[in-house]
C-alpha cells in the first residue's frame, strides 16, 4: 500500500510513542485531528498498524520472573509451501512469542517464554523437536535484557558515578 508523506509521519510518531494524544500527534505531523484519527483508523483496518505493545521489565517485579529462550531451528522445507507450513504450526503454540524465517545456518528463529528452564526444555523436546520436518534445534537462554525494541533497560548501577578516582 502506498502511503502519503503525512501518513508516514503519523506512523513514525506513534511508533515512537503510541500514548500521545491525538492533539499532540496532529501538532507534530502538522495536520488536523480529524486527519490523524482517519489515518490511524485506516492503517489499523489495513493491518499496517498491528498492535500497540507495552514494554515491561518483568525482572523488576518480584514473583513475576520468567525465562526467555531463543531457539534456532533447522527445517526441511516442504515442496510447494517451503517453510510456511512448519512455521505456521510452530506459531500456534502459546509458548511461542515470536517466530522469524532467517538466512544463515538455521531456518527459523523462535522466541519462547516460560516460567522455568525446565518448562522451556520440555517444550523443545516434547513439542518443537517432534514436529515433522524439524531437523535440529539450538536453544539459547536469555540471561539479561539490555535493550528491547529500541528501549535501553537501566540497571540499579546506572546511576552510580563510574569515574576513576584520581588523587595527586
Amino acid at each position: 500500500m502506498h502511503l502519503s508523506s503525512e501518513e508516514i509521519e503519523i506512523l513514525k510518531i506513534i511508533e515512537e510513542n503510541n500514548k500521545l494524544p491525538i492533539e499532540s500527534i496532529a501538532l507534530m505531523a502538522m495536520c488536523s485531528e480529524e486527519t490523524v484519527k482517519a489515518t490511524i483508523e485506516k492503517l489499523e483496518q489495513s493491518q499496517i498498524i498491528i498492535s500497540y505493545p507495552t514494554l515491561i521489565d518483568w525482572s523488576k517485579v518480584e514473583g513475576q520472573e520468567h525465562v526467555v529462550a531463543m531457539i534456532d531451528v533447522k527445517v526441511t522445507p516442504k515442496r510447494g509451501v517451503g517453510f510456511d507450513e512448519v512455521a505456521q504450526r510452530i506459531a500456534r503454540f502459546p509458548e511461542v512469542s515470536s517466530l522469524y524465517l532467517m538466512s544463515g545456518a538455521y531456518d527459523l528463529s523462535v522466541t519462547v517464554e516460560g516460567k522455568s528452564m525446565i518448562q522451556i526444555s520440555q517444550f523443545v523436546s516434547e513439542k518443537l523437536s517432534t514436529i515433522e520436518n524439524v531437523i535440529s534445534t539450538t536453544t539459547h537462554f536469555m540471561l539479561k535484557k539490555y535493550k528491547h525494541d529500541g528501549v535501553v533497560f537501566k540497571s540499579e548501577n546506572d546511576d552510580k558515578d563510574r569515574r576513576m578516582v584520581v588523587t595527586p
